[in-house]
């Protein structure tokens, strides 16, 4: 009988199971996944994929934050694996929170081969119509994900979406020939997800959904790509060149520094999200191609799914930069309310406040590498000028302090607008937009 054990390196006994843990622990650090699962039109032929996230090369996932899964998903299919490897010629669905809704990232994704599919937690208000207005208007298609019933929620999101996605497992069998009749009465594209049964598909055919998915005609498949990394001082190196307007040939300097960015900037560009119809071979023509709007989105993009001990939403240090960012932007707006570029910098010095956290280090040996411009960088190293009053006052609100003391101490008269209402109001709204933009 073969022996149940074997020993690791240090001549621990290990199980086979332990063994085959380690073995998967071990292939999950070398490569990046990506599910996809088949949605097939009345004829049985090929539509679209929705995607999902995969830790590993098994095909189930363990998500505990939404935008992070999302954002490794589009990561993987654009930069690591390759949108031609993944889709084909094909769509790819999404499932996409209300915080992603909210960032530019979105635009990495292109609108004729991703749809924007809205995950049921998110709740529809005037700011996400108004929001997902914009993404339609600039060619998104946008899903309802696991419609089970005619809530109030989806009564209000339907004359904003193109796709309904009806979840077979959970809708009351009683209900769904009224359900599908009233969604198809707003003209909307019906997919029937989660058929496991040929009864379930002779059904969803019979009501007249017009695509469909489920266990039925396949299970998801996972692809995978050898993993690679991107280093976070690298990653905000480049940000800071972004920060500043820096040249073409300050930006390929720093690229080829990090050669794994470069390698899914190349992905991207010469994925289809561009449209040029050929491909770019060079370093500087994919920088001119792409542009560093969409190389800032890359790279934020990237911080957002490198992952960490804590899921983004839940990290407390990436919860005070973004409240401590937006309240010196608001603060920044009510001092000079005509003055759009000290709103900006305000708003970049609170993101850059803390980022010596992040690397472990002290403020002047973290940003001096990062060449920020001298009003960003000395208001955070020294607290000097008037950005360094504002991320005094900042520091002084995030922290409970009487920060009306801190800004009626500050020589210029501007400051005075800072009551203590008045910075009471700010910091209220500041923490509410972070909150909405995390989502619900």
């Amino acid at each position: 009988m073969s022996d149940p054990f074997q020993n690791d390196e240090a001549g621990r006994p290990q199980t086979f199971a332990q063994a085959g843990e380690e073995d998967e622990a071990i292939s999950s650090a070398q490569f990046v996944y990506v599910g996809r699962q088949p949605i097939l039109d009345r004829d049985g032929a090929l539509h679209a994929y929705e995607l999902l996230f995969r830790g590993s090369a098994q095909n189930y996932a363990q998500v505990s934050d939404d935008a992070q899964a999302t954002a490794q998903v589009v990561v993987r299919t654009i930069g690591g694996i390759g949108v031609p490897s993944v889709l084909g010629t094909h769509r790819g669905y999404v499932n996409i929170g209300r915080d992603l809704l909210f960032d530019d990232i979105v635009h990495l994704m292109e609108p004729e081969r991703f749809v924007l599919e809205i995950l049921e937690t998110v709740q529809f208000d005037e700011r996400l119509i108004a929001r997902i207005a914009d993404l339609r208007r600039a060619g998104f298609r946008v899903a309802l994900d696991d419609v089970c019933e005619l809530s109030p929620n989806l009564l209000t999101a339907l004359p904003y979406a193109d796709i309904v996605k009806v979840d077979f497992l959970q809708t009351d069998r009683t209900q769904l020939p009224a359900l599908a009749k009233t969604l198809a009465g707003y003209g909307k594209t019906l997919i029937a997800e989660k058929v496991e049964t040929r009864e379930d598909f002779a059904l969803a055919r019979d009501l007249g959904f017009d695509l469909f998915q489920g266990y039925f005609f396949a299970r998801p498949q996972v692809l995978s790509a050898r993993r690679t990394r991107s280093s976070r001082t690298s990653l905000l190196r480049l940000l800071a060149l972004l920060a500043r307007d820096a040249g073409i040939v300050e930006l390929e300097d720093e690229l080829k520094r990090n050669p794994n960015v470069v390698m899914q900037l190349l992905r991207l560009v010469n994925s289809s999200a561009f449209g040029l119809g050929r491909n770019i071979a060079s370093l500087r023509e994919a920088i001119i191609a792409t542009g560093t709007r969409q190389i800032a989105r890359w790279a934020q993009l990237l911080l957002y799914a490198g992952g960490g001990d804590l899921p983004w939403r839940s990290d407390p240090l990436v919860q005070l930069a973004g409240t401590r960012a937006r309240f010196m932007e608001l603060a920044a707006r009510w001092i000079r309310p005509n003055d759009e570029a000290f709103a900006d910098a305000a708003f970049l010095t609170g993101v850059f406040s803390l980022v010596h956290v992040l690397v472990d280090s002290t403020p002047d040996a973290t940003l001096d590498p990062l060449d920020l411009s001298p009003m960003i960088r000395d208001a955070i190293v020294e607290r000097a000028g008037q950005m360094g009053a504002l991320l005094s006052i900042a520091e002084a609100a995030g922290e409970a302090q009487d920060a009306a003391a801190v800004a009626s101490a500050q020589s210029l008269k501007e400051f005075g607008a800072l009551t203590p209402i008045v910075l009471a109001e700010l910091n209220l709204s500041a923490a509410a937009w972070f909150g909405a933009h995390l989502g619900d």
